[in-house]
Order: structure tokens, then C-alpha cells, then sequence
């Protein structure tokens, strides 16, 4: 991040926890709020990845909703995403979700137990 830049403590902690986050892994929007100190923060991590993947070159596709599922609106966006994390290893179930108890890398290592398919973004 530059000299110049004026970013939150939140933004920033997001970015750096965001770019860490390996191939052939996913976390939630809610995972990254939470790990940033802010817990209630998920779609506020959302905006963030929204409009500084590109500068700050955010891996944005390992970022999907608590219930396992791509977020994005688009069609065929949703397939780029997918196709992404395919291409990393990510196995999908026959319902179009992320198998957590394979890539949710961040649960593993935080222990952070978390339970998915709750109402998090």
C-alpha cells in the first residue's frame, strides 16, 4: 500500500488478510470481517473486494458466501468465478457449494470452528 494512500485500519487489515489467503482455498466474506476485528462487517468486506481486487490484485474469487456459494450476480461472472476456482482445485457439490470440510483453509488454521450456512455474506 503507498505512502499516499489513506486506507482505514479496516481496509487495510482486509487486504493483507485477503491476500493471504492460498490457492485451492476459500473463505467467507464473514471469515475475513471477522479476522479483520470486525465481525459484523461482511459486506463491508464485500465493497472492498469489489473495488480494489484490481489495484491491490486481491485474489476476489476465493471470497464466497457462508453458505458455500459463488455471490456473485452475474451469470457469467458466477461461471468465472467458478471456473477459477476449479482451475485451483476447488471441488464444488452437486448443489453448486464449496465442500468446506476440504477448502475452508482459514477454519483449519484460525480453528475458528465456524459453522456454515448461517446468514453472513
Amino acid at each position: 500500500m503507498g505512502k499516499n494512500e489513506q486506507l482505514t485500519p479496516f481496509t487495510a487489515e482486509v487486504i493483507r488478510i485477503l491476500k493471504k489467503i492460498p490457492s485451492g482455498c476459500v473463505v467467507t466474506y464473514g471469515q475475513v470481517a471477522r479476522m479483520a476485528g470486525s465481525p459484523r462487517a461482511a459486506r463491508q468486506v464485500v465493497r472492498i473486494l469489489h473495488s480494489m481486487s484490481r489495484k491491490y490484485q486481491l485474489p476476489w474469487h476465493r471470497v464466497v458466501n457462508a453458505k458455500g456459494e459463488i455471490a456473485v450476480p452475474d451469470a457469467d461472472s458466477r461461471q468465472w468465478q467458478r471456473s477459477l476456482l476449479e482451475k485451483e482445485g476447488i471441488v464444488f457439490t452437486k448443489d453448486g457449494r464449496v465442500d468446506w470440510k476440504q477448502f475452508d483453509c482459514l477454519a483449519k488454521e484460525e480453528g475458528t470452528g465456524e459453522e456454515h450456512g448461517t446468514k453472513e455474506s
